[in-house]
Formats: structure tokens, sequence, C-alpha cells
């Protein structure tokens, strides 16, 4: 007789999704850089041509994905708590200012290396998901939103006003280094766009082993019926605690990443929108789902830069009109998100 090997269920599992699109994929994703600087190649040709193609030039586009990038992350971050256990969390941009905050100054102030300060801001992010999530473990709905807004503000208050805290007017940190290997200064746009890439990718691989962990299913049954789920012998407070660190640890490394891009930092970075941004980000992608987090935080930070590649100059506030136009329409007729959660 022939002996026969099988598989496990995961191994056919992975074997189904490494397919023709995804192995595309990861090359188009790798490659990118090198088609954006083609991009400029082209232009030029052009240009000297004396032909002016109405595009955006190659480091443009590289910011901006970086950027898309930046904003997935957070939005994956954020639907732990608000897509897993149910919870409106209007105050996620308040663990996006503590982990830019950390960061940045201890690579400034105390000459701490980045991929030291990079830890260590998303820890101090954890501690403060903790400690805003104790006092709030029995609040709900309204009153649950209304703390973490109240929460965020406090923060941004005191960078902004407290100069003898920050150092600077409007809570302004300058001249942050990039980060260094092997003393050499990963200070291009195409080091950032791995860097994020890969945190990127840690964030989606942590979160999907959770969701399909004994932690997710509890999350999910508290999102369901709280008072079930703890009837059941779930901890609910634990599991409570454990989304908060986690969301706020991973919003903290968004915050940690944005300082050396940017090469500094503001309080008008961390701006209540920028929440708001962030929660329209997952309810448009779709609520629980880590693929609809990915999709509407993609569709959400991209649309508002197309738009105003293509629109003129003359109307180049039009594309906000635009953007809620976009935005009421696909939540008529996609209200479940763009990739809802599967049942």
């Amino acid at each position: 007789m022939e002996n026969k090997i099988t598989l496990n269920p995961t191994e056919n599992n992975l074997r189904n999704k490494i397919t023709s699109k995804t192995i595309a994929l990861f090359f188009l994703i790798c490659l990118f850089p090198l088609f954006t600087y083609g991009i400029d190649y082209i232009y030029r040709l052009f240009t000297n041509q004396g032909i002016y193609l109405p595009i955006p030039s190659g480091d443009t586009m590289l910011r901006t994905v970086i950027d898309v990038c930046l904003y997935m992350l957070l939005a994956v971050g954020l639907n732990i708590v608000c897509g897993f256990t149910g919870l409106l969390d209007l105050g996620y941009v308040g663990f996006y200012l503590v982990g830019g905050y950390t960061a940045g100054l201890l690579m400034t102030r105390l000459g701490i290396s980045y991929w030291i300060a990079l830890p260590i801001a998303v820890l101090n992010g954890a501690f403060w998901g903790l400690l805003r999530g104790v006092p709030t473990l029995r609040l709900t709905g309204d009153y649950f939103a209304i703390v973490t807004f109240g929460f965020a503000e406090l923060l941004f208050r005191i960078v902004k006003v407290e100069d003898w805290l920050i150092g600077d007017i409007d809570g302004m940190i300058n001249e942050i280094p990039p980060p260094k290997i092997f003393n050499i200064q990963l200070d291009q746009l195409w080091h950032y766009y791995y860097q994020i890439f890969i945190l990127l990718a840690i964030v989606v691989f942590v979160t999907y082993r959770l969701l399909h962990s004994r932690v997710g299913r509890a999350w999910v049954a508290i999102r369901e019926d709280e008072q079930a789920a703890e009837s059941t012998g779930i901890n609910v407070s634990r599991y409570k605690l454990l989304a908060f660190a986690i969301s706020a640890a991973i919003g903290a490394l968004g915050g940690a990443f944005l300082g050396p891009f940017r090469a500094g930092i503001s309080a008008g970075t961390f701006e209540f929108w920028e929440s708001i941004l962030i929660v329209c980000m997952v309810v448009l992608g779709g609520m629980g789902s880590i693929r609809g987090a990915i999709m509407g935080g993609a569709v959400l930070a991209s649309l508002g830069e197309i738009l105003r590649w293509i629109l003129p100059d003359q109307f180049g506030d039009a594309r906000y009109l635009i953007f809620g136009i976009i935005l009421i329409l696909l939540m008529r007729y996609r209200p479940d998100g763009l990739i809802p959660k599967k049942a």
C-alpha cells in the first residue's frame, strides 16, 4: 500500500491562503518604493520634453502610503475595544499621544536609542490603558465614551498648555533623531515604509491570534452580552483591562513611530478630530473585523490625499464636501461596513 502524507487542518489552511494573488501582493508591497522612484524617473523624462504630467511625485506617494499604513495600524488597535468588546472609545488619540511624547522625550532629552524608546513607549501606553480602564470597568455606552473623550482631552491640554513639562510652546518637540542600525541612519522614506509595514504586520498577526484564542472568544462574549458572559464564568473585568492595555499599547506604538518619521511632534497632531477619524475607519471597515479595520483605514486615510491630487487648487477645500458625501453613501448602502465581521 502507498503511504499517504496527510496535512493537519492548520497546514491545509495555510496552503490555501498562499495563492498566486497573495504572492503577487507580497512582491508588490516589497517593491513599491522602486515603483515610486520609477514614477519620478518617468516624470523627469516627460518634463525634459516639455510635457508636464499631473501626477504626484514618488516621494509624495511614498509618504502618503506610510501615513495610510500608520492609520491602518491605529484602526486595528482601536478595533480591539470598539469591535471586539463593543465599547465606544472616543479617546484613542490619547494613547497615540502618550507613545509619541514618551519616545520623543526619551530620544531628545536623554539620548536613548529609538529601539529602546519604542518598547518603553508601548509599555507606557499599556500602563495608561490600565490606568484609564480601572475606573471605567462598570461604565458602558455613552458614559464610557464621555470618560474616554475627557481622558484624551485632558492629556491634550496638558501637553499643549504646560510648557514646563515639554519644554516648548504648544507641546513642540523638534529634531527627533531617526532610527539607527550599526550607526547607519534610517532616515530615508523607504526605510520608514518598510518599518511601518513590519510593525503593521506584527500588530495584525498578534491581533488575529488573540481574536482566535480564548481571549478573543471572551471579548466577543462580553460584546454580545456582558451579564451572560459573567454568568458563564468569564472574568469580565480582567478581559476588559486586557483589551484596554493591548489596544492602548498599539496606539502608543503608532505614536512612537510618528515622532522620528516626522522629525518632530506637537500637540496639534493629537487633536480630538484624530480620534473621530480613527473611529470612522473602524465603523466604515466593519466593527469586529480585522480586515475591515485595515480596509477602513486605507480608504479614509488615502481618500483625502487622492481628492487633493485630483481636484484643482481653487477647489481644494471641496474635497471635504466630497469626502463627507462618500462617507454618507458608504454608510447608507454598506451599514455593516466594507468587510463586516463573520457571524
